[in-house]
């Protein structure tokens, strides 16, 4: 029963960060949404703002890391778990290490970037002085086939 709980949870949380990665579409950015949850409750959600602001560091992880320290007015974000509809990069990746934030739950892989599991693994990385729990593909299939939406129309238009 205990397992059922968390699985329901984790996917109550993975949809806040899907309904984020949808608002990055409306500004023609990769759909990536994240959502920072402490003690139960959102404290911070984000999603990629990179053509927006034309700030190649505008990743949905790192702005949420920088809201969710705001709220909690500490750079260490201990206790938190950040919940990303794509696996982070390896910016993201360090970024989650150095906030220390305890648990990261991915929706789809990154097969080219995935700094988490694909490609390279810096979240548990046992030389640093912090690593993270990692749950991967929560809601698999519908993060992908969103990105994949994204990527098609876009490839048609240009």
């Amino acid at each position: 029963m205990v397992i059922m709980e968390e699985i329901q949870k984790h996917e109550y949380f993975m949809r806040q960060a899907i309904a984020e990665a949808e608002k990055a579409v409306e500004k023609n950015d990769v759909p990536v949404g994240a959502i920072i949850v402490y003690e139960g409750r959102i404290i911070a959600r984000a999603h990629n703002q990179r053509e927006m602001l034309n700030d190649p560091t505008a990743h949905a992880e790192m702005i949420a890391i920088t809201q969710a320290a705001a709220y909690l007015e500490n750079w260490r974000l201990r206790g938190t778990t950040l919940y990303v509809t794509l696996e982070p990069c390896a910016m993201c990746a360090g970024a989650l290490v150095q906030s220390r934030v305890n648990t990261l739950v991915y929706g789809t892989a990154d097969k080219k970037a995935g700094a988490c599991v694909s490609v390279m693994n810096i979240v548990q990385e046992p030389r640093f002085n912090h690593r993270l729990e990692v749950v991967p593909n929560v809601l698999a299939k519908e993060c992908k086939c969103l990105l994949q939406k994204f990527f098609l129309e876009n490839c048609r238009t240009k």
